[in-house]
């Protein structure tokens, strides 16, 4: 295969299997018997794959690297070096659809199987998979004016793109012009919200059904935990949170934003017509490979409109071991003693977004035995589960997570699960279902486990009734997970160690530490996926003796930590020791605070 400047004046042509296996065979990255053969199987079956889509389906293992498989990826690389171009993997996350699909059109890009990544002022970039194929570049060139910049990429992302790209395009285009005018005259945010109710977009428009179902199924596939719908004044935001981090995906126009955040309403049994309150539903879908997928939407009123918010749970994620969620061989049993208690109270605590809704949901699970009545009472019901008996808070009718579980208590429940306690109403009723023989768990918003105990004192509840009722604190937070890919074997830097650990003494892992690096699995990030760490205090008898009026949350800290309780650090301290995140990760979510400075007691 010779380079692209050597051949330029040669008639334009496909690439071939048997060339390309040649130059594979030649560079030793596969066997000159297994080229053989498959050059003769494919010449019998007249597939017109892409040679490197072909090659790639043997799944033969690369010499470079005897632990991977020679993939379509890796495949790519070898042929952007071997012809002299640039290689790119398509990420649609820096693409313009938009601005990308006005420099051809769908028909021309198909016809010489070309993708437009990139557009500025002075050049276009086209991705191909068909390095001697050349007319289409003159073409462009005199019908763009501008200079044309060729990248090889991989030939099943430039069809899948081609598809996408230009469907979405054609359908926010088509909602666009059926909308045009309405918003035309709009000078200030307030016009906005006002005409926002009067536009000509219908949510029932064939576009904009077409660009909802893009925006699941693309959120599906790209792991997003979380789907961010934003009106601005010129154009709204599409975000996904992937792995906690959020991404800016595409720009839509705000009327047809408008028409997306009615549709998704209307598919969540939400008022359509109501855009001055915010407003809770759900969706329940599938995924392209079936799975059973549930969306908790959130509405809420900005100056250009409605806010929506899509949750995405899928039931495999939610419902986890204990091991998947992060737990320590210690941290499991303690856990397990807790949950195994006939009563009492048990807290999950941390931030929005730390995992406690999963550690939560996957107790339950396990508890939910034939034999075991488990209800919930729930703002909102965060996932249907067929094991529970779960209800609703409906502030509209007075029903609230006291009135809950008030009412729980005469359904015969052995388990019981608040959403949340906020006040002292709905803790003295939980603390009443703890004295009367049930297990009770719950969630509170403290940065540790000890800041429990204060946080209820400081609700109202008495001391006397948190000694009786409480069998532990758990607090969590998630960090993102070294990508399996990619990550490489990194000495730590002894004042980072110290920094984590100190001032509890833990041995530095050495090359047992990884650092993210990044590939294409988890998208050039160096991470995927998260875990838990935990700091669980269990309430022996000798930490209920400091729950007093005047607890001394410092000494309560002091006496847990005798008791066998082992900080958020040091719990992340482990996930970094056994390759599993980073320092900075775990710094991320639990830095250094003031309680650091005492000493760990011996």
């Amino acid at each position: 295969m010779q380079p692209l400047s050597a051949i330029q004046r040669e008639p334009d042509r496909r690439l071939t299997l048997e060339e390309v296996l040649a130059d594979l065979v030649a560079d030793k990255l596969v066997a000159k018997r297994d080229a053989e053969q498959l050059a003769r199987d494919r010449r019998m079956s007249r597939s017109d794959a892409h040679p490197l889509v072909v090659i790639a389906d043997q799944k033969w293992k690369d010499p470079r690297q005897p632990k991977k498989l020679l993939h379509l990826e890796a495949l790519t690389e070898w042929l952007a070096e071997k012809v002299g171009l640039p290689y790119m993997h398509v990420d649609p996350f820096k693409i313009d659809f938009a601005a990308v699909t006005r420099v051809m059109s769908s028909a021309y890009a198909t016809r010489y199987r070309i993708l437009p990544v990139s557009v500025s002022t002075r050049e276009v970039v086209i991705a191909t998979s068909e390095p001697y194929l050349h007319e289409w570049e003159e073409q462009l060139r005199q019908v763009l004016r501008l200079e044309i910049k060729r990248v090889i990429a991989n030939p099943l992302d430039i069809t899948s793109y081609l598809v996408e790209f230009y469907n979405l395009a054609r359908s926010v285009k088509g909602a666009t012009e059926q909308d045009k005018g309405a918003y035309s005259d709009i000078a200030n945010f307030e016009q906005l919200v006002q005409l926002g109710r009067s536009g000509k977009l219908d949510a029932n428009d064939q576009h904009i059904i077409h660009i909802c179902d893009w925006l699941f199924k693309y959120a599906f596939e790209q792991r997003a935990s979380d789907i961010h719908l934003e009106p601005r004044r010129e154009a709204g935001n599409v975000r996904f949170r992937i792995d906690g981090v959020l991404h800016q995906v595409y720009q839509i126009p705000t009327p047809v934003l408008a028409a997306i955040t009615s549709r998704i309403k209307l598919l969540g049994r939400m008022d359509v017509v109501e855009k001055r309150r915010p407003q809770d539903g759900r969706i329940k879908t599938m995924t392209p490979d079936s799975e059973e997928i549930e969306l908790r939407l959130s509405t809420m009123p900005t100056a250009f409109g409605e806010k929506l918010v899509m949750r995405i749970f899928n039931p495999e994620v939610l419902v986890k071991g204990f091991r998947e969620l992060g737990f320590s061989d210690d941290d499991e049993k303690r856990w397990t003693r807790m949950i195994t208690q006939p009563h009492g109270i048990i807290l999950v605590t941390g931030p929005t977004g730390s995992g406690k809704t999963t550690t939560l949901y996957s107790t339950m699970k396990m508890l939910a035995q034939p034999e075991v009545n488990v209800c919930t009472v729930e703002d909102p019901i965060e996932m249907i589960e067929p094991h529970f008996n779960q209800m609703q808070v409906q502030h509209a009718i007075g029903l609230d997570f006291a009135t809950g579980i008030r009412t729980l208590l005469r359904q015969d429940p052995d388990i019981i699960m608040v959403g949340e306690i906020r006040d002292l109403e709905t803790a003295e009723m939980a603390v009443q279902a703890a004295q009367t023989g049930h297990l009770v768990l719950s969630t509170l918003h403290t940065n540790d486990a000890p800041t429990a105990v204060t946080r209820l004192l400081d609700i109202g509840v008495p001391p006397y009734l948190i000694q009786a009722t409480l069998l532990g604190a758990v607090a969590q937070r998630l960090v993102r997970t070294l990508c399996p890919h990619c990550k490489e074997p990194h000495t730590l830097d002894d004042s980072a160690w110290e920094l984590l650990v100190s001032p509890w003494k833990a041995t530095k892992p050495g090359q047992n530490a990884f650092v993210a690096k990044g590939c294409l699995e988890c998208r050039m990030t160096g991470y995927m996926g998260r875990i838990g760490i935990y700091e669980m205090m269990v309430v022996a008898p000798e930490l209920r003796k400091l729950i007093t009026h005047e607890t001394d949350l410092a000494a309560l800290r002091e006496r847990a930590y005798k008791e066998g309780m082992k900080p958020l650090r040091i719990s992340g301290a482990r996930k970094v020791a056994a390759g599993i995140s980073t320092i900075d990760e775990v710094l991320k979510v639990a830095p250094p605070t003031q309680g650091d400075r005492r000493r760990l007691p011996r």
